[in-house]
């Protein structure tokens, strides 16, 4: 598969605007076309390396280009797990959230009888891309759906030998023969915590089955899917300098340590890191005191987070780095699946003995906010963009140095040197 994004100049605007085109080949095969949503002036495509020119919105558009690219391929290595023959369309479809073989012209599925499992799946997919494309919802919990979707196709062909089920099928024990699939029989398994998170998914598809009358009760309704959510213990800080102050050679190990560190020193989730733009630099109050600002990918919640020297080291570090002069972004972060697999090896190299993953530095951050700068936990919810502080309580626990500060800082208010209670004025 190739993807080439070209300026439809025959359809610029009066103000010379033109939509940017993204188009899908494979060899053989009929190629594809889909609008980016966005445009650039007759003035601003370089033609030569397809990408924009000038300005932020410039960068902005440069950035839909990478995301659009990564999400294409992903699609791509997905359909070839599942089907010998692909073609753009097949692609095309999938990226919009429509079952893969759907025929190009073909009215979007309007069910008069009762859909089927699959088919209520991909109307929920459907449905949540476009509120993804109103900014409504977060492109990675998009492809967490479109991952659900696949996972359950995959268990009603093993285990049943079926493309498809009928709703009317289903009963409470299909959700424990999920999740058992799902941790024990599948050939790649998963964390408890995971599986019961896609149980969690189909749950929340039957719920849609339910509201629209195409079943009478949602049957899976009462499989517990929360209270098992795995304690994440946060790195030592000893062990997050030592990760900093490894002499490392290879450049790109240098670039995913220094991504981790950010992320360690921030606290944001990968898909925020990995968008941070010169624009989320915000100067905040009477000094002018620089801060990071993002609204957070997944709620939408904001994300405030003071710049610490180490981030501010490593925002000048990469102001010549083709990340910031190309699409202006903070630091370089490779995909999602990169970063991880490399994270392995810095793991190694460090002399870390645990593995390194993008929502560990999340914790870490948490930890080293609540317990060594002694942040509140209001004020570390708000830099983790939580919606409670119930969220920021699975994060950051409050470790016995903190109490042992605190008790050291007030004892003297209850006490006296001699450890007599203090009298107190009526």
């Amino acid at each position: 598969m190739s993807v080439l994004f070209w300026h439809r100049k025959s359809k610029a605007d009066a103000k010379g605007n033109a939509p940017v085109i993204c188009r899908i080949s494979i060899e053989g095969e009929v190629s594809e076309e889909l609008a980016i949503g966005m445009k650039v002036h007759l003035n601003d495509w370089d033609g030569e390396n397809k990408k924009a020119k000038g300005g932020s919105h410039g960068k902005k558009v440069n950035l839909k280009i990478s995301e659009i690219t990564v999400d294409l391929f992903r699609e791509f290595v997905v359909l070839q797990a599942g089907y010998e023959h692909i073609t753009p369309l097949m692609i095309k479809n999938v990226y919009n959230g429509l079952p893969p073989n759907l025929i190009k012209g073909a009215l979007k599925p309007v069910f008069k009888v009762v859909p089927s499992l699959l088919q209520v799946s991909d109307l929920h997919v459907a449905n949540f891309k476009k509120m993804v494309e109103k900014k409504l919802r977060s492109p990675e919990t998009l492809r967490q759906w479109k991952a659900t979707r696949k996972k359950i196709e995959e268990f009603l062909n093993i285990k049943f030998k079926l493309k498809d089920i009928d709703l009317a099928s289903i009963e409470y024990s299909f959700a424990v023969q999920f999740y058992n699939y799902l941790t024990v029989d599948r050939e790649k398994v998963l964390g408890e915590a995971a599986a019961k998170k896609q149980v969690k998914n189909l749950k929340e598809i039957l719920t849609v089955a339910e509201t629209n009358n195409w079943i009478i009760k949602n049957p899976i309704i009462k499989f517990k899917c929360g209270g098992d959510e795995k304690d994440v213990p946060p790195l030592e800080y000893f062990e997050v300098e030592q990760i900093w102050s490894k002499e490392i050679r290879i450049q790109r190990l240098v670039e995913v340590r220094d991504a981790f560190i950010f992320q360690c020193f921030t606290g944001f989730a990968f898909q925020d890191v990995y968008a941070l733009t010169t624009e989320n630099i915000v100067k905040v109050g009477i000094t002018g005191e620089c801060w990071l600002v993002k609204d957070r990918g997944k709620t939408g919640v904001s994300e405030m987070v003071p710049i610490l020297p180490i981030i501010n080291e490593l925002i000048k570090k990469y102001k010549d780095h083709p990340c910031r002069k190309e699409n202006g972004l903070l630091i370089p972060v490779n995909t999602n699946a990169k970063y991880n697999g490399f994270l392995k090896e810095l793991a190694v190299i460090c002399g870390i003995n645990r593995e390194l993953n993008t929502h560990l530095a999340r914790h870490t951050f948490a930890d080293i906010m609540l317990n060594i700068m002694e942040f509140s936990l209001e004020e570390v919810s708000k830099m983790l963009g939580h919606n409670t502080t119930r969220t920021t309580q699975r994060y950051a626990k409050v470790k016995k140095n903190k109490i042992s500060k605190t008790l050291a800082r007030v004892k003297g208010i209850v006490f006296t040197d001699d450890g007599q209670l203090r009298k107190v004025a009526n």
